[in-house]
């Protein structure tokens, strides 16, 4: 069954009602606010498409038309037309109608026979085979499309709900994000005429759609029919510049590059629909800073926003330029980049980036330097010009010395702020060995150079370095000398005579001697000869000696004007011989009256001189005097004796004769006396007050007086 041979009031030759129900009442408004049109081949200029009924129920004074596609318009009788032949106009068309009380949006959609088929079963939902429409509810809630930004006054209607429910005091009820939810009291319906107004302008960019719900319910607020969603879309328009947001936006190219090659890529966006001439961005250079050698050095594609060089590579040359960089101003324009278009604008700077495509060049083909002999450090510093970037590999020197340098007395190394050759002397140069010196110096880049550039003559320098004569110190040889003698040695004995030559030997001079560091004042030297001879005993044991070994400085002295001085260094190794006794170690000892242990003390024996005139050492205890002996010396070890007690001791000090001999030829002793302080210990304390001083000493002072006298009586 042809479902319009059934219901041809709802279809035109191109025009398909999708939702209609008449008014009971005037709504301000597009009479119909959805349409959909059959795409043809194409829109024929000045041809009607279809025509819009729009009444603001007050006369529609000063009503005023807006296409969404500027290709089309609406005459003041409601019909569209196209202002060209147009084949693709796209998927929808927006009509937007204002008068001086009222405005209203319409939809166009423009679809193939089979989608605008779909479309109507949609919404009459056809049944079976018997091809009969009935409604499935008594709700009809059609789609409404308002438009964002709307002016005041609020609220406005912006649709209807019609309901075939003849219930005595119905009413409809809307709920749902708008309504009761938040954001909440945008929407609200006339709950007698379902009269569906929004209160506030709406903004597509928060929320492009709202899915709402109505239904009718009875006086008691049960739901009678119902909830039927209701759809709310906000129309878009064009009310978002483009921007751009990833800046800032730098791009590169190198120099020389073909024409068409691509720099960069400038993005813009746009909040406004995307499905929508609204963000439909195309793009454009404003201004080209500076505009030499090309105004026009660079092309945007407008669609893809791609930056590509239009000049040959040839004017692409960075040396020549007024600037490597170059700044662009990009505009981004909405509606396709038609004039009612927003914009936004940003900079793209482009920096023409060197190849090593001139090679370095001396500033002069020959370099004069001067030094003079036995001096280091820079001598002259050679001067490049290169024409490429200075930040770069291109213009940055390597230096090279390629001739007159065998015995690498030269070296050369770049000056990273200037670019010049510093050439310096490394090791000193001998006048008298050669008074010039050419070098042959090659400079290149950091970077290789491009395939068709090479470094050419001037990319190589001579440099001539003329050495001056200075009068140099005389040099002792050798230096330092060394002499081994032993200590002790008579004053005046000869230690060593010295040899000092002078290197310049085309100035014949003389040499004089003297001493300039003698730490113990034990030598001098014959200024004339350089014998070096004794002033005083040569001591191995002294301070200034360290490790066997006696420094002193001597100095020789030309006959130059000024004189020159060289200084040379003299090391003793002293040999030792036996000439310190040995020293005893403790001097004292401490032992209780009553002990039971009667080892008194450990000795112990060094000596300031070598091995074999130290140990092993002798321990003697030299001639007891009286009735008993006292105690007793035993020895451990070659360097260690013990001191031992005979028997207990009363309180008092005593003191202990005791010889050490050290191994020495001839042997040296040492006699030297052990004190020992006998105690009182009680409970752990220790009293060593001398009750009995000297107790053994005054005993045999004694003796020996009874001694004298019975020898002189005799």
């Amino acid at each position: 069954l042809d479902v319009k041979s059934l219901f041809p009031f709802f279809f035109s030759p191109q025009v398909l009602l999708l939702a209609c129900a008449e008014d009971l009442e005037c709504v301000p408004g597009f009479r119909q606010k959805v349409f959909y049109i059959e795409q043809p081949f194409k829109f024929t200029e000045d041809q009607p498409v279809l025509k819009l009924e729009f009444n603001d129920c007050k006369g529609n004074s000063k009503l005023n038309f807006e296409v969404s596609n500027p290709d089309f318009k609406v005459e003041r009788d409601g019909s569209l037309v196209a202002l060209k032949n147009v084949s693709e106009a796209g998927r929808a068309l927006f009509v937007h109608a204002r008068s001086e009380h009222a405005e209203d949006m319409a939809e166009i959609l423009i679809v193939g026979a089979n989608e605008k088929h779909g479309a109507l079963k949609e919404i009459f939902k056809i049944e079976g085979n018997l091809g009969i429409p009935r409604q499935k509810r008594a709700i009809l809630a059609t789609p409404i499309l308002i438009p964002e930004n709307q002016r005041p006054p609020f609220p406005r209607s912006v649709g209807k709900v019609i309901s075939s429910e003849g219930t005595e005091g119905a009413k409809f009820r809307l709920s749902g994000k708008g309504v009761d939810q938040d954001p909440k009291g945008i929407f609200r319906i006339n709950e007698i005429s379902g009269d569906v107004s929004v209160t506030r302008a709406l903004d597509r960019e928060a929320i492009a759609n709202y899915e709402l719900e109505v239904e009718v319910t009875d006086i008691s607020g049960k739901t009678i029919d119902g909830p039927v969603r209701l759809d709310i879309s906000v129309i878009d328009q064009n009310d978002n510049r483009p921007m751009f947001k990833e800046g800032p936006y730098i791009g590169h190219v190198m120099e020389g590059s073909p024409t068409g090659t691509t720099v960069m890529r400038m993005t813009a966006f746009d909040a406004d629909d995307s499905s929508t001439d609204n963000a439909l961005l195309r793009y454009n250079i404003l201004k080209q800073t500076p505009t030499k050698p090309s105004p026009n050095m660079f092309y945007i594609d407008p669609e893809k926003g791609d930056i590509v060089t239009v000049v040959s590579p040839v004017l692409l040359d960075r040396e020549t330029m007024e600037t490597p960089k170059y700044e662009l101003v990009i505009e981004a324009k909405d509606m396709g980049g038609l004039d009612v278009g927003l914009t936004g604008t940003a900079t793209a700077t482009i920096l023409i980036d060197d190849k090593n495509d001139h090679p370095p060049e001396f500033t002069k083909k020959e370099f004069q330097a001067t030094v003079k002999e036995g001096v280091t450090g820079v001598i002259v510093n050679l001067t490049v010009g290169d024409r490429d970037d200075p930040a770069t590999g291109a213009w940055r020197a390597v230096y090279t010395i390629i001739n007159g340098n065998p015995g690498q007395s030269f070296e050369i190394h770049t000056n990273p702020q200037t670019n010049e050759g510093m050439l310096s002397v490394v090791k000193p140069l001998d006048y008298e060995i050669s008074a010039f010196h050419t070098l042959l110096i090659k400079v290149e880049n950091e970077d290789p150079l491009i395939p068709d550039i090479a470094y050419g003559p001037s990319s190589t320098a001579t440099v001539q370095i003329t050495v001056e004569d200075v009068n140099e110190g005389p040099v002792f040889h050798p230096n330092p000398m060394t002499v081994t003698k032993q200590e002790n040695i008579p004053v005046g004995s000869v230690v060593l005579t010295v040899n000092a030559t002078d290197p310049d030997t085309l100035q014949h001079q003389t040499i004089r001697y003297s001493v300039y560091k003698d730490p113990a004042g034990w030598l001098e030297i014959n200024p004339t000869n350089g014998t070096i001879g004794t002033t005083a005993i040569l001591d191995r044991e002294s301070p200034h000696v360290q490790n066997n070994i006696y420094t002193a400085l001597f100095l020789a002295i030309d006959s130059g004007n000024p004189p020159a001085t060289g200084t040379g260094t003299l090391h003793i190794t002293l040999e030792d011989v036996n000439d310190n006794v040995p020293s005893l170690y403790p001097t004292l000892a401490k032992v209780c009256e009553d002990a039971k242990d009667l080892r008194v003390v450990v000795l112990g024996a060094s000596d300031k001189d070598l091995h074999p005139n130290t140990d092993p050492f002798k321990f003697e205890l030299s001639k007891q005097s009286g009735p008993e002996k006292l105690w007793r010396i035993t020895k451990l070890n070659n360097t260690h004796a013990q001191v031992v007690l005979l028997q207990n001791l009363k309180k008092a000090n005593y003191n202990i004769p005791i010889s050490v001999t050290d191994s020495g030829k001839p042997p040296l002793t040492n006699n030297t006396e052990l004190k020992l302080q006998v105690c009182s210990c009680k409970k752990s304390k220790m009293d060593c007050s001398a009750t009995d001083a000297l107790h053994i000493s005054i005993t045999l002072i004694l003796l020996s007086l009874f001694s004298l006298f019975c020898k002189s009586f005799l």
